[in-house]
């Protein structure tokens, strides 16, 4: 029953998920607590892992999430079921480009799309942020230092252009240095 439940939840998620993993984390974390597959502390967790692992972060978490459901044949349930829609729209895509391409109601799809991924994905960031009490609405040196590390983050990847590797490992060290 838990395999089927991985399948299809990962499966749909898939197909109506545009904008590519984070844009994704809403609709998992909707399917991963209906199921009660983990809390949302641990979704976040796995999130972060995934985020920071190589590979697309939907697939990542829909393997740990799988796994921590399942086991070793939820994890590969989870990967297959995320993984194949993927796999037929770009087929179905792929053989219908050349027509697609520059139709106008195709092209005005895809316009309409790209706030909701946006919005999707800054939901997902909010949603996650609370659930990990990032968002803190008193003054502390928690507070005061996770917006730091935050603003600090952004100014080295927009001005300073560092590579994101470089970012998250700094922000990872100085989480350890200043929490530990």
């Amino acid at each position: 029953m838990v395999l089927w439940e991985l399948f299809h939840t990962f499966f749909l998620m898939g197909f109506v998920s545009f904008g590519g993993g984070y844009a994704m984390l809403p609709i998992m974390e909707t399917g991963v607590t209906q199921y009660g597959w983990m809390s949302a502390e641990k979704l976040t967790n796995i999130i972060a892992i995934a985020g920071m692992s190589p590979g697309p972060v939907a697939a990542n978490s829909a393997i740990l999430i799988g796994y921590s459901a399942a086991g070793i044949n939820g994890a590969l349930v989870s990967a297959f079921a995320i993984l194949l829609p993927s796999l037929i729209l770009v087929i179905a895509v792929a053989a219908c480009f050349t027509k697609l391409h520059h139709n106008p109601i195709v092209e005005r799809m895809f316009y309409g799309l790209k706030p909701i991924v946006t919005s999707l994905i800054i939901f997902a960031a909010i949603k996650f942020a609370l659930a990990s009490n990032m968002i803190i609405l008193e003054v502390s040196f928690r507070s005061i230092s996770l917006i730091l590390i935050f603003g600090l983050s952004l100014f080295a990847l927009f001005k300073l252009r560092w590579n994101p590797v470089y970012v998250i490992i700094l922000s990872g060290l100085v989480g350890v240095a200043l929490y530990s």
